[in-house]
């Protein structure tokens, strides 16, 4: 499996030019092939989206690199995931941050999080259960947030737990086929948007997401 994440970590560099250093070492030493399904470890570190428990999906290495990538991290920080999914972009985002918090809405799966972070050492990392479109107001404000699930649009709450200056990633789109990855970033008078790209996640379920209706 070595040989095969730094297939990917090369891959990545070259062929999608990630320039994060920070970011390609934390997927060089993260193993991807403990966070998905046993049927599909021969297949964790190939460039696709695979399917996990309760119809969520663990997102292609690239939109994982390219979306921590943009928050810009320098190991200061403290981040929000929401969407944990079984803890493989919490995992990347613990490497990089001082500390992480992240929400997932199937108990499930964050059981499965908790007990593979905990395995490998993470000790930065905290889940729960819970609406994710909501925020964590408990913990705020955040230098950075990432939303790994696609939005028909930003929400409110999740950008006013944001610091001046902080960056929160989100894939928007009011149907899936049309998501574009959205960098909004907290001023001193509000917030403004960057367009990154095409992207296809799941719903983002939730008060100010998704209804239910979308899974």
């Amino acid at each position: 499996m070595t040989i095969r994440r730094e297939q990917m970590v090369a891959a990545l560099a070259n062929e999608f030019h990630i320039r994060d250093e920070r970011v390609l070492d934390a997927m060089q030493t993260v193993p991807r092939h403990r966070f998905v399904p046993d049927a599909l470890k021969a297949q964790a570190y190939r460039d696709g989206a695979l399917p996990i428990a309760s119809g969520q999906t663990i997102s292609q290495p690239f939109i994982v690199a390219r979306m921590t990538e943009l928050l810009e991290l320098d190991g200061s920080e403290t981040v929000l995931e929401i969407g944990a999914g079984t803890g493989y972009q919490t995992a990347i985002l613990a490497s990089l941050a001082k500390k992480a918090y992240a929400i997932e809405r199937h108990e499930n799966l964050t059981r499965e999080a908790n007990t593979r972070l905990s395995e490998l050492g993470f000790r930065n990392v905290v889940l729960k259960t819970g609406d994710g479109t909501r925020g964590w107001s408990a913990y705020q404000p955040f230098d950075a947030i990432l939303v790994a699930a696609g939005s028909p649009k930003v929400p409110e709450p999740l950008v006013s737990q944001l610091k001046v200056g902080g960056r929160l990633v989100i894939p928007v789109g009011e149907r899936q086929k049309d998501q574009r990855l959205i960098r909004v970033v907290r001023t001193q008078s509000g917030s403004r948007q960057e367009d990154h790209g095409p992207c296809v996640f799941v719903p983002l379920i939730g008060d100010h997401g998704w209804g239910e209706t979308q899974q």
